[in-house]
């Protein structure tokens, strides 16, 4: 049987050497079993209540893969401590059919999930009442690996970090005396100096979020006051995925932790003072007040699609007609800091959809590459319905001969066998004759034409007010990628389409669900000025 070993420790913990001690445990089990190590998933320094955790989420893909038939783990909750995730690995696994052993419990069940969820949730509540760090490392400390009389480890330590801790005290200095969490961040990456996990600083890293208690000026552990359980995590019925949801103030555990104090009363409140002001203007209310993160729908025809060609980030909404580098904008880190035009870098783009990238040499060469593999696949289908059919006439033939000598007063203990399995046969033949697609579409041989006019009506649409939003929905959907780079005073921009969604605006139904079950559809990028790229189709 293929086993894999999963090994964790949280940073503050266990010394590094425990991922290498677990695997040895997990090694010991797979030898006395007689399993086949297959591959070994590990994650150090991350706290089991995140299912984010790089090596975790590894191990469950290459489940969903089929590369392994069971999971050998220290003791359950080196896998997860959230008693949710606890559950749902298990439901997975059993659903793929893949076990779940540890050293310490031995082969995992229904009841071990329950109880150790239950346990490892309670775990890190304890934590919090004790004044320790329940979750991840905040900027500004260090963890510290402490153990008991028993030499038992004991987890949630923390020491203030001073050089990290002076960054701290100067963010909030900067903020205090009227500088924007943009312009901190700008100037912290221009001077160099690292953000939360080496990363550059943004200024969202430094505003946060005002209801949840996020970003470093919102931090409350650096006036000495750990809080915890202000939010709690549940799943979408519908996605699976995990959405955050705040808990009332009376279920939030607070305790004060003065030895982890980084910034003083006087400083810490005129920070608040200033964030609540902001808060309290007329122009953030009317914004909370829009609700304007429920407004799904993009707005603009390239809203979300277009990158940046030096730093790879996106570009964002200057006022109200311009586009620029958000990272430029936010971080400074990038060299590319001039917008351009909203209008005008749209009807750049919808010259290129209509214009460049379904040129009519690259169109015809891909047309006739696309039937030659249509009519090889063709050839196939019709030679396995025919061979179907033959089978189908010998056994319907040989049905008839057998009824044809029982009616004649011939019979022996074999045929009322025989007719049976020949009437399962004749079952089955006719319903792969039935199941067998039809002949694929071809293509139109004036594909690029049509497909150029399309978009010039679809392009006259977006000034008509009651046809704009469908003709957006239209055109987006050609657009895989738009990337702008700027080459001194020029702009370079790079489009990339999606062919699938072109054919289909250009009216070739070409993409249709067999009924054996096979997809005809093509796997093909379209490039701005080079044509087709990479040439293969998946039929």
């Amino acid at each position: 049987m293929r086993a894999a070993i999963y090994a964790r420790y949280s940073s503050d913990l266990q010394r590094d050497a425990s991922i290498e001690d677990q695997v040895r445990l997990c090694e010991r089990l797979l030898a006395a079993e007689g399993w086949e190590q297959t591959s070994v998933y590990q994650d150090r320094g991350m706290s089991g209540a995140s299912a984010l955790r790089p090596g975790y989420q590894a191990l469950l893909r290459d489940a969903i893969a089929g590369a392994f038939e069971v999971v050998v783990a220290e003791s359950l909750d080196r896998l997860s401590r959230d008693l949710e995730d606890t559950a749902s690995l298990y439901k997975r696994l059993s659903y793929l059919g893949i076990r779940l052993v540890t050293c310490t419990e031995g082969p995992i069940s229904e009841l071990h999930v329950g109880v150790k969820g239950m346990m490892g949730a309670l775990y890190l509540k304890d934590l919090a009442r004790a004044g320790r760090s329940a979750g991840g490392n905040a900027f500004g400390y260090d963890v510290v690996v402490e153990r008991d009389s028993n030499g038992e480890p004991v987890a949630g330590g923390r020491s203030i970090n001073e050089g990290e801790a002076a960054t701290v005290r100067r963010i909030f200095r900067d903020y205090a005396a009227g500088r924007s969490p943009r312009q901190i961040a700008r100037t912290l990456n221009e001077e160099g100096v690292p953000g939360p996990g080496g990363r550059a600083w943004g200024d969202t890293t430094i505003r946060g979020h005002a209801t949840r208690g996020t970003g470093i000026l919102r931090n409350e552990l650096y006036v000495g006051r750990l809080v915890w359980n202000r939010q709690r995590y549940v799943k979408d019925p519908e996605s699976g995925k995990r959405r955050s949801r705040l808990n009332p103030p009376e279920q939030w555990i607070v305790k004060e932790v003065p030895e982890l104090r980084i910034v003083d009363d006087a400083l810490w409140q005129a920070v608040a003072d200033r964030l609540g002001r902001i808060r309290a203007s007329d122009g953030v209310q009317k914004t909370i007040q829009s609700r304007f993160w429920e407004q799904r729908r993009p707005r603009h025809l390239l809203s979300g699609l277009v990158t940046c060609g030096h730093c790879g980030g996106r570009f964002t909404t200057i006022g109200r007609d311009y586009l620029a580098c958000g990272t430029a904008r936010r971080q400074g880190t990038c060299e590319q800091r001039k917008g351009i035009r909203r209008a005008e870098l749209e009807g750049f783009v919808i010259d290129l959809l209509r214009e460049n990238l379904m040129q009519p040499d690259a169109v015809e060469a891909f047309v006739a590459a696309f039937h030659a593999e249509l009519n090889r696949l063709n050839a196939t289908r019709e030679q396995r319905t025919g061979a179907a059919r033959r089978e189908l006439a010998k056994a319907k033939a040989e049905s008839t001969r057998i009824i044809d000598a029982i009616a004649a007063g011939f019979r022996t203990d074999d045929m009322k066998e025989r007719l049976e399995t020949l009437d399962r046969q004749k079952k089955a033949l006719q319903a792969e004759i039935e199941a067998a697609p039809a002949k694929s579409p071809r293509f139109h041989p004036n594909l690029s034409k049509l497909y150029a006019e399309k978009v010039a009506a679809l392009q006259a649409s977006l000034g008509a007010p009651e046809l704009r939003d469908e003709a957006t929905t239209i055109l987006r959907s050609l657009i895989e990628t738009v990337v702008l780079r700027r080459d001194g005073e020029g702009l370079e921009v790079a489009l990339s389409g999606d062919l699938v969604a072109m054919l289909d605006l250009a009216g070739d139904p070409r993409r249709k669900q067999a009924a054996s079950g096979e997809d005809t559809a093509c796997s093909i990028k379209v490039v701005a000025g080079a044509g087709f790229e990479p040439a293969t189709f998946r039929l």
